[in-house]
């Protein structure tokens, strides 16, 4: 536990606004996405997350313009995903401003886009996304991988399919599980476990975060990262309330004097 937790929040984008709902439905408005990552920026975030939620299933581009508007305002690492589909792509992300893309449907139907993206930009810049859910019950046990905005089952292994994107060059994992997403009930700690048993790529929860207690559960399951939207988008806890809890509890976490501004 000698690196710091990062927190960062997740910014999922449709029609230029952030919007947050349960499970992928029910999307409520948020805001202005650069607005509000600044805010985040401004108030101690370690990384801000943005996602083009319909991108991949309306077969769009990313929208590079988003990324520009960021670099102009966010002082942080940002990633963004959504609609990438070739290592062009996420050249004009990285050239718009990006530090990272977060790649899921395309990397799942171009395995390749993985290495190719890792040989150009270094595994740094190559954040590989799943969404999962758990199987069925009676089904073997286990999780599958969902594309589309978790519109589309793969019926692929979810654990397998991290296994390859780390021998493919893979720099970071952003593990999202669709069963808690916008639940508040907890991260699927199960999963963040298998997958930290099976890989040794870093790993960012995604999916169920409803207080610092629960972003400590999944920081002691093998996550070196905890994403989070609700929480934060709707006022229920800040940036530095969830660090100090988790600075309380031992966890390592950078914080920023609030006076200065300084991390």
């Amino acid at each position: 536990m000698g690196l710091k937790v990062r927190i960062i929040p997740c910014l999922d984008v449709d029609a230029g606004r952030v919007v947050k709902g349960t499970q992928f439905k029910d999307l409520r408005d948020a805001g202005d996405p650069v607005e509000l990552a600044a805010l985040y920026d401004r108030e101690g975030a370690d990384e801000i997350v943005f996602y083009d939620i319909t991108a991949s299933h309306e077969a769009r581009n990313t929208a590079t313009a988003l990324a520009r508007r960021a670099a102009e305002e966010v002082f942080i690492p940002y990633t963004i995903g959504g609609g990438v589909r070739t290592v062009e792509d996420m050249r004009d992300m990285l050239r718009a401003g990006a530090d990272k893309v977060s790649i899921n449907s395309a990397a799942v139907k171009t395995p390749d886009l993985i290495d190719g993206g890792a040989e150009r930009f270094g595994s740094q810049c190559v954040v590989l996304s799943v969404d999962v859910k758990r199987r069925a019950p009676g089904a073997k046990a286990g999780w599958e991988v969902y594309l589309n905005g978790g519109r589309l089952n793969t019926e692929m292994d979810a654990v397998e399919w991290l296994v390859e994107g780390e021998r493919r060059g893979a720099g970071e994992f952003v593990l999202n599980s669709m069963d808690s997403d916008g639940m508040e009930t907890g991260y699927d700690l199960e999963l963040i476990s298998e997958v930290a048993e099976k890989t040794s790529v870093p790993i960012i929860a995604s999916g169920g975060a409803g207080s610092p207690e629960h972003m400590i559960a999944a920081v002691n399951a093998g996550a070196g990262a905890v994403l989070a939207a609700s929480i934060f988008h709707f006022g229920e806890w800040s940036i530095r309330e969830v660090k100090e809890h988790m600075m309380q509890a031992g966890v390592p976490v950078r914080m920023t004097d609030p006076t200065t501004g300084v991390r």
